[in-house]
């Protein structure tokens, strides 16, 4: 399992290279079902991977001169700070044991996997249909104030779930930022690095860290960022969004019927 494991760690980083996001709200579910790693860790642990992976893709961008870093100031400050306060303040008050339903006890690990999924299953729609959206908003002209309320919302994605928030990120530099593609994935890895590795700083006390484990699985994941982010120059991100759509689609609703229905 572990060597299907390193692979799927591997297209991640292709993920994350070529369109800026999706792949890192893989990493748990990669984390927990192959490594068997407790969901709770495996938040913190995919801090550090996508933190990584990301900051390693948002380097390639900065060399190809794809990164606004005005636009990812508004999200930093605000989604950094957020970031933090989740780890530090929230996280390490929740019970394990939340509360029961009849004879069925929900657990935190159980509420992570799930709203995980609930995410997934959101993000899919948004890569499978994004075209439209886009069309339908072409001249939307979205305040920094509203950017900064986004990068509030992705921090709480980020503290929570350990999820890049990649997928809400590239939409508001489109529209409220009006970058292009190529340049809206540059600061969308460089905002994930921040948010990502600021989370892991506020968690690494917490923990007792398998850090060989954890560096095989990033070391996997960054040539796979480099590599996308190399193919992501000569074809368009676009293209390749509605089929891992698709995949993130079937990997959420696997989660749902794994935690509900399998276990």
């Amino acid at each position: 399992m572990e060597i299907a494991g390193f692979v799927a760690a591997f297209v991640i980083g292709i993920s994350l290279g070529l369109i800026g996001g999706g792949g890192s709200i893989l990493t748990i579910p990669l984390l927990v079902y192959l490594f068997h790693i407790q969901p709770t860790i495996a938040t913190g642990y995919s801090l550090f991977i996508v933190g990584i992976s990301s900051l390693a893709g948002a380097y390639n961008s900065y060399r190809n001169g794809n990164i606004h870093f005005k636009a990812v100031f508004y999200f930093g400050i605000s989604s950094i700070i957020t970031v933090v306060l989740i780890r530090r303040l929230l996280i390490p008050i929740i019970p394990e044991d939340l509360f029961k339903v009849g004879n069925f006890e929900v657990t935190r690990s159980l509420l992570t996997m799930l709203l995980l999924a609930v995410v997934m299953i959101t993000a899919s729609f948004k890569m499978i249909f994004k075209e439209a959206t886009v069309q339908q908003n072409k001249s939307a002209n979205m305040p920094y104030g509203s950017a900064i309320l986004r990068g509030i919302q992705i921090g709480l994605l980020t503290g929570l779930l350990g999820a890049g928030g990649g997928f809400l990120i590239i939409p508001v530099l489109i529209f409220s930022f009006h970058l292009p593609m190529k340049k809206a994935i540059g600061s969308s890895l460089l905002i994930i690095a921040l948010n990502a590795l600021f989370g892991f700083v506020s968690d690494v006390s917490q923990y007792d860290i398998h850090w060989r484990l954890l560096l095989l699985i990033t070391l996997n994941a960054v040539i796979g960022t480099f590599i996308g982010n190399a193919i992501g120059l000569k074809i368009s991100g676009e293209k390749l969004k509605k089929g891992f759509g698709v995949f993130v689609l079937v990997a959420g609703v696997y989660i749902i019927l794994h935690e509900l229905f399998i276990k």
